[in-house]
């Protein structure tokens, strides 16, 4: 069994992307990691990262042994090669197939973009410039893919090839 990776600065679309994978892809399990640590008020600390990780692979592990399952799909924001490490050892672990991507754009993308999502709570202006700071970390990585002037269905498509 598939389990693909999404990862990336908020507001970069991995929600949207995994979401579009999921929908188009039958028998395919959508996990958002900020579902594995949703602790009212946000706490966001070692712990509660270690916990969100040990939830993330457990729903993994649970999928993976489901006869209707037939790819997983995990989107979440990870900016701790740890946690990023113990993921992928996780999978690994499960030998399972592993797609690991790093969705990044541009500034101007990025803030296009994060204007057009009013859905999410997160959209605050604190939390773009947060977000706009992190572009050169995530664009580092060893699996970075530019999202810059593509669709989401371009997007996902790469991404299942």
């Amino acid at each position: 069994m598939r389990v693909i990776l999404i990862n990336g600065p908020m507001g970069v679309g991995k929600t949207t992307v995994g979401k579009y994978i999921a929908d188009t892809n039958a028998g395919t399990a959508f996990i958002d990691g900020d579902w594995c640590m949703d602790i009212h008020p946000f706490v966001g600390n070692s712990e509660t990262r270690a916990m969100a990780v040990d939830n993330i692979l457990h729903m993994i592990d649970n999928y993976s042994r489901c006869s209707a399952c037939r790819l997983i799909v995990v989107v979440w924001l990870m900016d701790d090669a740890k946690v990023i490490k113990r993921i992928k050892e996780g999978i690994a672990e499960m030998q399972l197939e592993l797609t690991s991507v790093t969705l990044v754009c541009d500034r101007e993308h990025l803030i296009d973009r994060w204007k057009k999502d009013d859905s999410c709570e997160w959209r605050t202006e604190e939390w773009l410039r947060i977000s706009l700071d992190s572009l050169e970390y995530f664009s580092s990585s060893e699996d970075a893919f530019e999202t810059d002037d593509m669709t989401v269905p371009q997007v996902a498509e790469a991404i299942m090839r």
